[in-house]
């Protein structure tokens, strides 16, 4: 099974090479991200290994159908990039890591919580300069308060978990699992939710239905000063609204480890460079924001899993057999 990884990064080798010493395939690494300026580079290959900025539209599969490539395996959860339709028409299967590390995620979004909460990376800094002033780090308790879970998927339910153990009231908003039983999360409408969160984090999918589902509208349905969180896909999120919404003092704080347009900026090291991106350069000026490039599932753990899994759905493509939970056409 030979197969090409797309946006390669040091751990992607890592952790890859040595999870397939129990498989022995042949693995190529390439920084580049898989575009339809770079899919020549996919020649001679039966797989490809993608993740979650590569571009996996119908003219980038329509090429590698024609170069014999047999499997396109997702080393990630979401599949937003990657045109599904195109895939089965073409007879290319998909598949995907569904639940490599909820616990990952889950808790680096309570961290953010936390941080902007407690103004920790404010107080870090202070701290290194010698400032021990306390003024302007005062948080609040997060006992008592009610979170709002927009998708009581895994990640959704270990946010949840994590949470109802500080001692908040946890609502959720899921029109799939809203039947799943619960005795301590209530699940309410996205009116409901929207209206009566003090903390709301977003777990959810990017589909057409979800794209935007925060917006100028929904942000004036919040409580004021609600802290917005998302850990998921940036495209569920509108920037430029957000920013009236910080502006308004609507939002009281953001925090976020996914951007709508994070294709051109996370993963790299931009320190050197101007910074052409208006929105995120306003978001990030903000004093109440913080940001991460999409570490969320950055954890020895994860990365564990994701290749194993990944490297099994590779053998289950070479057996000609399928997982229905990780594969996807």
């Amino acid at each position: 099974m030979k197969t090409l990884f797309f946006s390669s990064k040091s751990h992607d080798i890592t952790y890859f090479t040595k999870q397939n010493a129990d498989y022995n395939f042949t693995l190529d690494f390439q920084e580049a991200r898989l575009s339809i300026d770079t899919v020549a580079l996919c020649q001679g290959y039966e797989a490809i290994c993608v993740f979650v900025n590569d571009q996996v539209n119908k003219q980038v599969i329509e090429q590698l159908k024609g170069m014999g490539v047999k499997h396109i395996a997702l080393r990630c959860a979401g599949f937003n990039n990657v045109d599904l339709q195109a895939a089965k028409q073409l007879g290319i299967n998909v598949s995907r890591v569904p639940a490599y590390s909820p616990e990952a995620v889950a808790e680096h979004t309570v961290a953010l919580m936390m941080t902007l909460n407690r103004k920790l990376h404010k107080a870090y800094n202070r701290v290194r300069e010698n400032n021990f002033s306390l003024n302007g780090l005062i948080g609040f308790n997060f006992h008592g308060k009610t979170a709002g879970i927009i998708g009581y998927g895994k990640i959704g339910r270990c946010t949840a978990n994590i949470l109802l153990g500080l001692g908040c009231k946890v609502i959720c908003y899921d029109p799939i699992a809203q039947d799943t039983p619960s005795k301590d999360v209530t699940f309410v409408s996205l009116d409901t939710l929207l209206a009566n969160s003090d903390i709301i984090s977003l777990h959810c999918p990017l589909t057409s239905e979800s794209q935007y589902m925060i917006n100028d509208d929904s942000i004036h349905k919040m409580k004021d000063d609600v802290m917005l969180i998302n850990t998921s896909r940036g495209g569920l999120v509108d920037s430029k609204a957000v920013i009236r919404g910080l502006k308004s003092r609507k939002i009281g704080q953001l925090g976020l480890d996914v951007y709508e347009m994070e294709s051109d900026l996370f993963f790299e090291d931009k320190s050197w460079e101007i910074m052409q991106d208006d929105v995120f350069d306003r978001l990030v000026g903000f004093p109440n924001v913080l940001i991460t490039g999409h570490q969320g599932f950055f954890t020895h753990e994860a990365l564990q899993q994701i290749a194993q899994t990944t490297l099994n759905n590779l053998a289950l493509m070479a057996k000609k057999q399928s997982d229905p939970n990780t594969f996807l056409a």
